[in-house]
């Protein structure tokens, strides 16, 4: 039977969009970039299976060519400084908080999974023709084309900067996926409590974390949705936790305090 989107997810997901659609948000130039600054975590798992620990959360911070025609910036906590795409060698991630690793140039352009903020801030603001675009580009991704799309979507929430109405129109999107649900409390990477709208797939729920005042997005999260070798349903598998975003002129320049 095909599941639809709890009542309650879609009245939380309308109230997200509706207050992203007020932020108030200055426009990026194309010679600039996008910076995010964010706390993560992800579990491992020994080589010989068991319960996966969960270390604590440690600084990332991404430097994106808004253009994409500039090299970008990543720093992680614990890891080297990695140069990113345009001129100098391309690295990809297969999540937040993996290990960089060589990967092929992009030739087909930015694209929903590789985006840069001039793609993003150029895509559908119709919720119905954005969540097409999204199913199309992750198409052939994994086996279930619904967390296909709710995953790129949560990708996109979490390390780009998209203008007030494309971040609608993501949220709207969202609420059209079936099998999305409301989760009345979780907390991100930071420790921050609030409500989030989730969706399991694989014998793992992604939450997306708000505000629950604001409804602003804080972060996301991870969680066993089965009890398992890794541990019990409910435990933390990786964590999210957005801090700053903000528009810089150059690759590992900091934005001024109290930026966005």
């Amino acid at each position: 039977m095909t599941r639809s989107v709890a009542p309650g997810a879609a009245r939380l997901l309308d109230r997200v969009a509706l207050a992203a659609a007020r932020t108030q948000r200055p426009a990026v130039r194309a010679d600039q970039f996008v910076y995010v600054e964010s706390r993560v975590a992800y579990a491992a798992q020994s080589a010989g299976g068991g319960p996966v620990t969960m270390p604590p959360a440690h600084r990332r911070q991404v430097w994106s060519s808004a253009d994409g025609g500039r090299a970008g910036l990543l720093r992680e906590e614990g890891g080297p400084e990695t140069r990113l795409g345009a001129d100098a060698p391309v690295h990809g991630l297969d999540h937040r908080g993996a290990t960089p690793g060589p990967g092929a140039s992009r030739t087909a352009g930015p694209s929903v999974t590789e985006p840069t903020h001039r793609f993003v801030a150029s895509l559908p603001t119709d919720p119905d023709a954005l969540l097409e675009l999204i199913r199309h580009e992750t198409r052939g991704q994994g086996r279930d084309p619904d967390q296909r799309a709710f995953t790129a979507i949560g990708e996109l929430l979490a390390e780009t900067w998209a203008p007030p109405a494309v971040e609608a129109a993501l949220y709207r999107a969202a609420a059209r996926i079936p099998g999305v649900t409301v989760v009345r409390a979780a907390a991100d990477a930071a420790g921050r409590e609030g409500v989030a709208v989730a969706r399991t797939a694989y014998g793992q729920q992604t939450q997306w974390v708000f505000d629950q005042t604001t409804y602003a997005f804080l972060g996301e999260r991870t969680v066993l949705a089965r009890a398992g070798d890794a541990g019990p349903a409910g435990t933390v598998v990786g964590a999210s936790a957005v801090l700053v975003r903000a528009a810089v002129d150059r690759a590992g320049e900091l934005p001024a305090p109290g930026a966005a």
